[in-house]
């Protein structure tokens, strides 16, 4: 990633205050301050991982994916049931188990007990980029090596909160 010359302040903080001078202290200045904040932190942190994923000419959706099919006992999942665990449209789903299996990371087979279903299972040789992707992953802390452990702790619960309440989940 190109380094850029860092502004001489906060462009953030500046979108604030003149949203509280345009519309007013009372027009949700804090919402728009976190969500400015956080999409900009998204940039950050998907660029980042981006640089380590191209290495393996991945994607976070298809490492997402790879990771979830090497947590399964068998190694393999319903295509439905992906989308479900990696909250993706069918169509979505589709796309990035077609591109790992062209890679050779999974394979689709006939689900043994739905006729019509297909399974995305993962290859010996999908297993061994996980490992390698992630530890060079872990090595650069997925971005955030600004934040310790304790304070990345505190963003996922106040994180959870916004998905909890959207319906991502019932606990």
């Amino acid at each position: 990633m190109a380094k850029r010359r860092p502004l001489p302040f906060d462009p953030v903080q500046e979108a604030a205050r003149q949203w509280a001078h345009h519309f007013g202290a009372d027009a949700a200045v804090e919402p728009m301050r976190a969500v400015t904040s956080l999409m900009r932190v998204q940039q950050i942190v998907l660029s980042r991982l981006d640089e380590i994923l191209r290495r393996y000419d991945l994607t976070f959706a298809r490492y997402e994916a790879l990771v979830l099919l090497t947590f399964t006992r068998t190694g393999a999942l319903p295509l439905g049931k992906m989308g479900e665990r990696l909250q993706v449209h069918p169509t979505s789903v589709t796309s990035i188990v077609r591109r790992l299996e062209r890679d050779g990371l999974v394979r689709r087979t006939p689900h043994p007990e739905d006729g019509r279903g297909v399974l995305a299972e993962v290859t010996d040789e999908g297993r061994d980029v996980v490992k390698e992707t992630t530890k060079d992953l872990v090595g650069m802390r997925f971005g955030f090596d600004a934040l310790d452990d304790d304070s990345l702790a505190t963003v996922h619960e106040l994180l959870t909160q916004v998905r909890r309440e959207a319906g991502d989940f019932l606990t």
